[in-house]
């Protein structure tokens, strides 16, 4: 749904990097406030130690600065419910990274599940890419520009994951102070890029704010509480709950794209949007077991 709120709000020539910036920005004043609302802030960082940040939250912040920056050129290059569908192939990987980084089996349904979810973007990756981007885009253009970085986003996205939950484990990292960290350290490394990318060039050239409205602020400020608000939903609801969410989301994607684009999904979103709603509740609903704990 958030994609269809960020192609309405936001012109393609609006600079990919200042709209991350942004966001990371509106991520760390989100996730104080939380700590001041909960009154933990001042524990927080006074057991804050600069190495224990870099181990935990260093290199999962280089990967979701990289990984927005790719979902921001997605975006503008695939319809919103194309987008939504292949962006939930970042289920796959993150348990094929929770399995290698933490050990985390899947049990034979979810196995499943997942050959689903890659079926419905095989399935969805070959049919998009034979037609026409947004505004009359060649095939290879939504190749390249749409369907290729939303699944790298994917990919890394799953390695984040996996990481942060290591680091929430493992090392008994607190998530908003994580939160903070990532938001810090991802756009110190944004800002490094700058100085040898087109977006860099382009600020000094335009401004930070180029070709920005009041309007742009919906979306930036959307995606900068969305991932605060499924970890709270996955604490507090449980994941069954959110494998309902999730499926409920890709529905009204598919509707307001109809309304709002004035265009019904196509035929290849209609047969992957079943084939990832199963796999996303089949997974959700019947996790792993450990036989020997449960005795």
């Amino acid at each position: 749904m958030d994609s269809i709120i960020v192609m309405g709000f936001i012109w393609r020539e609006v600079i990919v990097t200042s709209l991350v910036l942004a966001i990371e920005v509106l991520k760390v004043m989100c996730a104080v406030i939380l700590l001041v609302a909960e009154g933990s802030l001042k524990k927080q960082f006074s057991n804050w130690n600069l190495a224990g940040s870099l181990t935990a939250s260093g290199l999962p912040a280089a990967i979701y600065a990289l990984q927005n920056s790719l979902l921001q050129i997605s975006y503008k290059n695939l319809d919103s419910l194309t987008f939504s569908i292949l962006n939930q192939t970042k289920l796959l990987f993150t348990a094929f990274f929770t399995y290698l980084i933490l050990g985390q089996r899947q049990s034979p349904k979810q196995i499943f599940a997942l050959t689903l979810l890659i079926s419905a973007a095989v399935l969805l990756s070959v049919g998009e890419s034979t037609t026409k981007g947004l505004n009359g885009g060649s095939s290879e253009y939504v190749l390249l520009y749409g369907i290729i970085p939303v699944t790298v986003a994917s990919v890394l996205s799953g390695l984040a994951s996996s990481l942060c939950q290591w680091a929430s484990q493992v090392k008994k990292h607190a998530s908003y102070l994580m939160t903070i960290e990532m938001s810090f350290i991802g756009s110190m490394c944004l800002l490094a890029s700058t100085f040898q990318s087109p977006d860099g060039e382009a600020m000094k050239k335009y401004g930070f704010f180029h070709e920005w409205t009041s309007l742009t602020l919906i979306p930036v400020l959307m995606n900068a509480v969305g991932g605060i608000l499924v970890g709270l939903v996955t604490t507090y609801a449980g994941g069954v709950r959110k494998g309902f969410v999730i499926v409920s989301a890709l529905l009204v994607t598919a509707l307001l794209q109809f309304i709002f684009d004035g265009k019904p999904p196509s035929v290849y979103c209609l047969m992957a949007l079943p084939l990832v709603m199963a796999s996303i509740f089949i997974y959700q609903k019947y996790p792993y077991v450990d036989r020997k704990k449960k005795d």
